[in-house]
């Protein structure tokens, strides 16, 4: 049989060969006349039952006949129907993108996330860009945040509100030396959780801007390290996990970046980040290397840690870690944190791991947990 596009064609064709009229069809099939010529012009479809029942009558397969109009059907709508290079756009934002969460936080204008118009007027104001086709998510956007890894789009949504935020903060000029002398002072809060209540105004004297940001969902994001600009430093954190220990590491590692003017070409951008887990192994930047090196000595200096996990395992008393914890002047939560990695015991010392984040909100610049930083216009 020659090649069709149409079930009409293939009709007609086995008509011929037994010379049949499109009547005689219509008799056989006990259809009316006008059924079987629309049919076989085009202006009529094939139906399941129609397939089964021509297949009785010249032994084709139905599925040759569904398979026909089915193509047709396709090739009449794509004439008829409109390009609409927009459709692709809005499937990459409202797929991607976490556009409920993004709605309820505040960071987009919308009474909800169904109403489209709203929500992309409101995603092109957030991105900063003139129209959604530029938005960075898309594959032909151009990249405009240069971070240091390809971010997920509510990782990237998350940076964006970081350093809108970030934007408006008014803080000294950067000065590593004033960071450098700031750190004891840091290391003196880690004793208590309420004393963290100082570490935005400590930061903001040595010149750095900090910023805490919800999480969103998925995001799986713990901090960022930036520059606005050479002299202005910006430390973001999501604060997703509220414990004391979590809370000190991420923030020392954050600021290592910021002493050792990384971030300056692309944002850190720092995922799944937990103490030794953030890892040592050849997949870790130099960077990384580096920033968690100095987080683990800030809490709790791996040789005096090492020291003390070889005195004392595989039994540790509540009165051991109390006192290791004295002795590095810090909050027992720290070293508790560190032995659940270490033993692998996460269901042990866990009433030291203090929540944190209600005494770091105090005097800092927060979006989330019901609050919504107010940005001007």
């Amino acid at each position: 049989m020659s090649e069709h596009t149409m079930p009409g064609q293939l009709i007609m064709e086995l008509l011929d060969k037994r010379g049949w009229s499109q009547r005689t069809l219509a008799v056989v099939l006990e259809r009316d006349d006008s059924t079987v010529n629309k049919i076989i012009a085009g202006k009529g479809a094939v139906t399941t039952e129609t397939a089964l029942a021509l297949e009785d009558v010249f032994g084709v397969p139905a599925e040759r006949f569904l398979e026909l109009q089915k193509k047709y059907d396709l090739a009449v709508a794509r004439i008829a129907a409109r390009p609409d290079k927009g459709r692709a756009t809005r499937a990459a934002l409202f797929g991607d993108l976490p556009i409920s969460a993004m709605v309820k936080r505040g960071w987009i204008a919308a009474s909800d996330a169904q109403d489209l118009k709203a929500v992309e007027a409101g995603l092109v104001k957030f991105f900063g860009v003139e129209s959604s086709s530029e938005i960075e998510i898309l594959p032909h956007a151009a990249r405009k945040t240069m971070v240091n890894t390809d971010p997920t789009p509510a990782q990237l949504a998350w940076l964006y509100r970081v350093r809108a935020i970030a934007e408006e903060l008014l803080v000294p000029r950067y000065s590593v030396g004033v960071l450098e002398q700031a750190l004891p002072k840091l290391h003196a809060l880690m004793v208590a959780p309420e004393e963290a209540r100082k570490v935005p105004r400590i930061l903001a004297e040595a010149g750095i801007r900090f910023v805490i940001v919800e999480s969103l969902p998925s995001a799986k994001i713990d901090g960022v390290c930036f520059w606005l600009d050479d002299h202005s430093p910006v430390i973001g954190v999501s604060m997703r996990h509220d414990r004391i220990d979590n809370f000190w590491f991420v923030l020392r590692h954050e600021i290592e970046h910021v002493r050792l003017g990384h971030g300056k070409a692309a944002m850190i951008l720092d995922t799944d980040l937990e103490g030794e887990r953030a890892g040592t192994g050849m997949d870790v930047s130099e960077e990384e290397r580096a920033a968690n090196s100095a987080a683990q000595e800030f809490c709790a200096p791996r040789a005096k840690m090492d020291a003390f996990v070889a005195r004392k395992a595989p039994f540790f008393s509540e009165s051991d870690l109390i006192g290791f914890a004295r002795i590095l002047g810090v909050h027992p939560g720290i070293v508790a944190g560190q032995l659940q990695y270490r033993t692998g015991r996460y269901d042990r010392f866990r009433q030291h791991l203090a929540n944190i984040r209600s005494h770091v909100r105090t005097g800092a610049a927060v979006d989330g947990w019901g609050d919504i930083y107010p940005l001007g216009e």
